[in-house]
């Protein structure tokens, strides 16, 4: 359904390099926004979705309500507050691209949208689902196998990094050794490096993931290239 381009790849846009601790990355946005526009410029059969996650705005929001209440937010209202944020940030996003850019936020995946632009932002959806999950749906619906999951980790390892030094990184791992490794359950605002119910649905689907560091544009224009990089493929 859709476009007509050839190439179509999908982004998941880690809310952390959105909106990292201290407010809204601006530097990032710009070497983002002149990144698309060079990869559109050398390859006009290409056409980006992206889906843009929440970021410490979401988590701001919760927290502020655990203050005043005392007490944890139930799974359904943390997960608004998660949705409202992507919104928020995909609005931002699109109005970087606005003149390239489909005019909606793609938000709602019961729809397939007739997208003709070289840049769909889309954003989270319902209670339950990650935007890793509907950047996997958007494959589905726009007949894609691939998608880069762009976020403030380099590959996947089988425990945190940062507080395990003995931590071990992939370059490659199958759907289910992956599966055992983040479980099964979608909990709001859980840190996995692709969340358990959108790693079912991918692997359902026969889509493969790239996890890699979003900040090092460099890497990410080498896979979309063919050539060598750095980061973990799921699939």
């Amino acid at each position: 359904m859709g476009s007509g381009y050839k190439d179509k790849v999908i982004i998941s846009v880690g809310g952390s390099l959105v909106v990292p601790n201290g407010g809204i990355d601006t530097t990032f946005l710009s070497k983002f926004n002149s990144f698309i526009r060079k990869q559109l410029a050398k390859n006009p059969n290409r056409q980006f979705f992206l889906v843009i996650g929440g970021g410490t705005t979401a988590r701001h929001y919760r927290d502020a309500g655990r203050t005043v209440l005392g007490h944890e937010l139930t799974h359904d209202d943390l997960d608004w507050i998660g949705i409202h944020a992507t919104k928020l940030n995909a609005h931002l996003v699109r109005t970087v691209f606005r003149d390239i850019a489909h005019p909606y936020i793609l938000k709602h995946y019961e729809i397939i949208r007739k997208v003709t632009e070289p840049v769909v932002v889309a954003a989270g959806w319902k209670p339950g689902w990650s935007t890793d999950y509907d950047a996997v749906l958007l494959c589905e619906d726009y007949g894609a196998k691939t998608v880069i999951n762009l976020s403030n980790i380099d590959k996947v390892y089988n425990k945190d990094p940062r507080k395990f030094k003995d931590a071990k990184s992939y370059d490659k791992i199958s759907w289910p050794d992956f599966r055992k490794i983040v479980g099964d359950k979608w909990i709001p605002g859980i840190n996995a490096p692709f969340d358990p119910v959108a790693a079912k649905k991918a692997q359902d689907l026969g889509v493969k993931v790239i996890v890699m560091d979003g900040a090092h544009l460099k890497n990410l224009e080498n896979f979309l290239n063919g050539k060598k990089f750095v980061g973990t493929v799921i699939g």
